[in-house]
Formats: structure tokens, C-alpha cells, sequence
């Protein structure tokens, strides 16, 4: 397969983190629909993790490396009932989660990964290695907390700023492909309790109206991209941005935020909204790297 090619960039191939867990299991098989639109490849990775290999006995090795054997063979098996037709690959390596899962993804792939793992990526908790990982990915990392369950076909994605260009072009081609509409999201604070010190020079439906404007400026050149995309656009006031978030995504089947890096190293690794939203967001969450 050579790939779908959307507004002018190609979506790279999709990796699939797999432990034999339920939640992997799930993430799989989303990872394996997002091959199949994409027309790319799908690979499955089992992690063993480079600590636990080297303590092992021969005899107990070669026991964890046939059960990494039977977890890929499973999850194949799923994916080939579902997508006859689609090309998958395995892979066992004897590094850690995070690291295996990079390389196997490469400098345009996508990783897709559950929300809590067992095994080999015991690690992968939601605000652990599956957030770590999508710190460190160039490209999208999506953790399949849930699936949602709706028959909206939407894909939303969070936009504050034109850093989120790569977020918001990612989340458009997505749509498309799933033949899904697309909602822009712009989530804004207003300061009720400032202070006697504090100037009131702005009101909130100044801001709510410039919020709206540059909203729309980031998704004018979107609209141009792809012509035949149904586009919503939502500027939102709120106490709580993770909040707002979480309930706007009730329902949509795709969430896409831009990764914000913390400029503190003891924030958590895509900060903080992004980890809140990740808790408890109630579908798939796409982190992609911001400009």
C-alpha cells in the first residue's frame, strides 16, 4: 500500500502496542481501522523490556518470548478477521515500551496505544510511559483510553494558537479519510475574580468575539485544503479548559490535541491540560506535536 494522500501530505504507517490486555486489544484494533483508511501498513509490537530479559533463565526466557509470540499471533488473528486485506507485520524486541514502540514508528509513523497495559507494557499508564512516548514521538501518539459511542462520525480537535497547525491538519485528514465532519474547538478563560489590583480593561464578550476571529483565521486555510469537508467551528468560555474538553468530546470519535512541552522538567510530559484531558477523555486521544 502506498499510503492515503489528504490536503497535499501522506499519513505514515500505524504501530500498535500489544500485551494481551483488554485495553491493548482495543487499541489495536482502532490502530488496525486507522491502517486500513490510511492504506498503510499496520505493525504489532510486543516490548518484553530490556531489564526483565536479561534477569531471566534460558528456560524462562524462551517461556516469555513464546508467550510474546502467542500475545502477536492473537491479536493478528483479530485484526485479520476484521481486515483480510491488510498488511501487518510483528514485532518482539527486548527493549522498553516507549523506546520500541519510537523506532518501530520512525520518523512519520503512528503509535497507538491502550490506556493501561500488562506485561511488557505494564508501564503504559494513562500519565506514564504512554505520555512520555507521545512527548518524545515526531509524530501522532493516540491512547485509546475508550472507544466512543456515538453515530455522529466527528473528529474534534483543541486549537488555541497557530502552533496548533500540525494538530488541527492532522485532525482534517483524518476526518476526511473516516469520511467524518470535523469540529474546531477554542476553549478561552475569562478572569471573574482578579482582584482589586487588576484593570478591567476587557470585557468578556470583546474576548469571546476575538476568540472567534482567530479561530477562524487558523481555520481558513483548512477550509481551502479540504473544500469537500464538513468544518464546525466552537469558541467556548470556561473555569476549567480540561473540563470544557472532556465534556465537548462526549461525542466525538476522535479527540486531537497539540503537545505542548512543559518548560519545567518537574511538569508532567505534555502539561497539563493535555495530561487532565487524557484521564478523562471519553474517546481515543490523538497527542501531535506542536509547531
Amino acid at each position: 500500500m502506498d499510503g492515503s494522500t489528504t490536503g497535499g501530505q501522506t499519513l505514515g504507517p500505524v504501530v500498535a502496542g500489544a500485551d494481551g490486555s483488554d485495553h491493548a486489544a482495543r487499541a489495536v484494533l482502532w490502530a488496525a481501522d486507522e491502517a486500513d483508511v490510511r492504506q498503510q501498513s499496520l505493525t504489532i509490537v510486543h516490548a518484553i523490556g530490556l531489564d526483565q530479559a536479561l534477569s531471566l533463565a534460558y528456560d524462562n526466557s524462551r517461556a516469555v518470548l513464546s508467550r510474546a509470540r502467542t500475545i502477536l499471533d492473537e491479536a493478528t488473528t483479530q485484526v485479520s478477521l476484521l481486515h483480510p486485506d491488510l498488511p501487518v507485520s510483528t514485532v518482539v524486541t527486548r527493549e522498553e515500551p516507549a523506546e520500541s514502540l519510537l523506532e518501530a514508528a520512525g520518523a512519520n509513523g503512528t503509535i497507538v496505544v491502550g490506556s493501561r497495559g500488562l506485561g511488557g507494557f505494564s508501564a503504559l499508564l494513562v500519565g506514564s510511559t504512554g505520555l512520555r512516548t507521545a512527548a518524545r514521538a515526531s509524530g501522532p501518539v493516540i491512547v485509546v483510553r475508550d472507544i466512543a459511542n456515538t453515530t455522529e462520525r466527528t473528529v474534534m480537535v483543541a486549537v488555541r494558537d497557530d502552533r496548533d497547525r500540525n494538530a488541527l491538519r492532522f485532525a482534517a485528514r483524518t476526518a476526511s479519510l473516516r469520511k467524518a465532519s470535523l469540529l474546531v474547538v477554542s476553549v478561552w478563560m475569562f478572569l471573574q475574580n482578579v482582584g482589586s489590583m487588576a484593570t478591567m480593561v476587557d470585557n468578556p464578550s470583546a474576548v469571546a468575539q476575538s476568540e472567534a476571529e482567530a479561530t477562524t483565521h487558523l481555520v481558513s486555510p483548512i477550509r481551502k485544503e479540504f473544500p469537500d469537508l464538513a468544518i464546525a467551528e466552537e469558541t467556548m468560555r470556561a473555569v476549567s479548559v480540561p473540563g470544557a474538553l472532556v465534556k465537548a468530546a462526549e461525542h466525538a470519535d476522535l479527540l486531537v490535541l497539540g503537545a505542548r512541552r512543559p518548560t519545567h522538567p518537574i511538569s508532567s510530559p505534555l502539561g497539563r491540560v493535555t495530561h487532565a484531558v487524557l484521564h478523562h477523555t471519553p474517546c481515543p486521544l490523538a497527542v501531535v506535536p506542536r509547531i
